[in-house]
């Protein structure tokens, strides 16, 4: 079991064989399913509380048969419904269900909800590859009006366990359990909204499964300091300013000079040892009433910042926010992806490239520039305008992979469910967070701590990874009335509980 790998369906298939080709009975294994569901039940209600089982024609549904024996066995109220005959069933669904002793309901034959203190949801696992067929979506309608606690099995059904996506209605429920590891799709949105709270069990596979589930296919990850937490900066006694990295954003012109200094302050406190606020000369008295610890140049051409990045301390450019759209910017961004710079990208510099993924590509490329860029869904779609990676039929994750490959940088696709994909098809789901940072220029201090950490030696991959993640313990510590103002000031406590954790 693992809970920072995540297991896509034909990855779970493949750990399901291999135990199944080790010694483990599938029936075994889907034994210890329904005990883990059964188990969830009984910690979700009280024993007095009648249960309703509604089981489908595979095995999702051969996981809901082994729950309501063990149920009934315990003395819980169980009834059965059954969206096909127990005489259709075969495998090891078959064998469960003749396990079960009691009537078995027809779907179209099910009450009212509300007679039940707990539903049951094991219809459909996280393999359904086709919309909800109109009886099953209308019972996911019923149940949702009914306000009847569900608890799903593996997915909730009609999610897609690869995508998140809603396959045309879906069960919501208050609480899924899956197991051996979390599918992408209990990330995803709209199946995270979906879940309700996740709960992992283990079924009694072994490392070796695991692994042979993980063999094939790109890394994917659950978002968390397990993944980056060993690449984190740290001090030493001989770390001083400037082995920690200088940092240098670009500000925009006088009145739009606030997005860049929140990212500035952002990379100040995460940890980069100098920071300095490059602005047109127009701003520089605008930004100095702002700042103390942030340094400040003047910049005024793409020629400017050519002769500032002569300095090869100088290791970080942070482009974008409130810089401005249009041709300016992309000199800018050209000028530092030549000087070799480790870029983060945001706002108004990915925007500036609408239709133009791939000439952002070649400079980064032509300077051997690593990228972080940052764009949240409607800049993500300007930018990768006319790629496959705009395809709005696929799902987030693989967007996100195709555009990473397409620019050759690491692509942070934020949101409720961020995705950070690398070029070479490592990625990893965010889940912590909060809908609190969902205010203006939270963004740009997000691009301030990946900027900060990259600045300190992480590599692109796991800096935005790590900022991310911090970015969200921030949102979570401050909760209602969060402004973006909030978010460098929060850094000291997250990072000191990471640190001592």
């Amino acid at each position: 079991m693992t809970t920072l790998r995540l297991l896509t369906v034909e990855a779970m298939r493949r750990v399901d064989a291999a135990a199944i080709a080790g010694g483990t009975p599938g029936r075994v294994l889907m034994e210890r399913a329904g005990a883990a569901v059964a188990a969830r039940a009984r910690a979700l209600v009280p024993d007095d509380t009648r249960i309703v089982v509604l089981c489908g024609p595979g095995n999702n549904g051969g996981d809901g048969y082994v729950a309501a024996r063990l149920l009934a066995d315990a003395g819980v109220s169980v009834d059965v419904v059954a969206l096909a005959p127990v005489e259709a069933l075969a495998g090891d669904a078959a064998d469960a269900a003749a396990g079960w002793s009691g009537p078995v309901g027809t779907l179209s034959g099910l009450g009212d909800p509300r007679e039940y203190g707990l539903v049951i949801d094991a219809l459909f696992g996280a393999g359904l590859a086709r919309d909800l067929e109109p009886e099953v979506a209308d019972l996911a309608t019923r149940l949702a009006e009914s306000g009847c606690p569900v608890l799903a099995v593996d997915v909730p059904s009609g999610i897609d366990g690869d995508t998140g996506a809603v396959r045309g209605s879906a069960v919501r429920a208050t609480e899924t359990v899956t197991f051996v590891a979390l599918k992408p799709g209990h990330l995803l949105q709209p199946g995270r909204a979906h879940c309700g709270a996740l709960h992992l069990a283990g079924i009694g596979t072994g490392d070796a499964d695991l692994a042979a589930g993980l063999a094939e296919g790109h890394p994917l990850w659950r978002n968390d300091p397990g993944l980056w937490g060993s690449a984190f900066p740290r001090l030493t006694a001989a770390s001083h300013k400037y082995t920690r990295g200088h940092a240098v954003v670009l500000s925009g012109p006088a009145t739009r000079t606030g997005a860049a200094r929140m990212a500035a302050r952002g990379a100040l406190r995460v940890g980069a040892g100098l920071v300095t606020l490059v602005s047109p000369t127009s701003a520089l008295a605008e930004n100095a009433v702002h700042c103390t610890a942030i340094m400040l140049r003047a910049c005024d051409s793409a020629d400017d910042l050519d002769d500032l990045l002569v300095d090869e301390r100088l290791n970080v450019v942070l482009a974008g926010p409130g810089l401005g759209i249009g041709a300016q910017t992309r000199d800018l961004v050209a000028v530092a992806a030549a000087a070799g710079r480790t870029l983060v990208l945001d706002a108004d510099a990915l925007t500036s490239f609408k239709g133009q993924a791939r000439l952002l590509a070649a400079h980064l490329a032509d300077g051997e520039s690593r990228a972080v860029l940052t764009p949240h869904e409607g800049e993500f779609v300007r930018l990768f305008e006319g790629t496959d990676a705009a395809d709005p039929e696929i799902g987030k994750l693989d967007r996100a992979r195709r555009a990473a490959a397409i620019a050759g940088a690491v692509v942070v696709l934020k949101g409720a469910d961020t995705v950070i994909a690398a070029p070479d098809g490592r990625a990893a789901i965010n889940d912590h967070g909060t809908p609190y940072l969902g205010t203006a220029g939270a963004g740009d201090v997000l691009a301030g701590l990946v900027a900060g950490l990259l600045a300190q030696g992480m590599a692109p991959f796991e800096a935005a990874c790590a900022a991310v993640w911090l970015h969200g313990d921030a949102g979570l510590r401050h909760g209602p009335g969060l402004i973006a103002e909030d978010l460098p000031e929060l850094m000291p406590a997250v990072l000191r509980a990471l640190l001592d954790a």
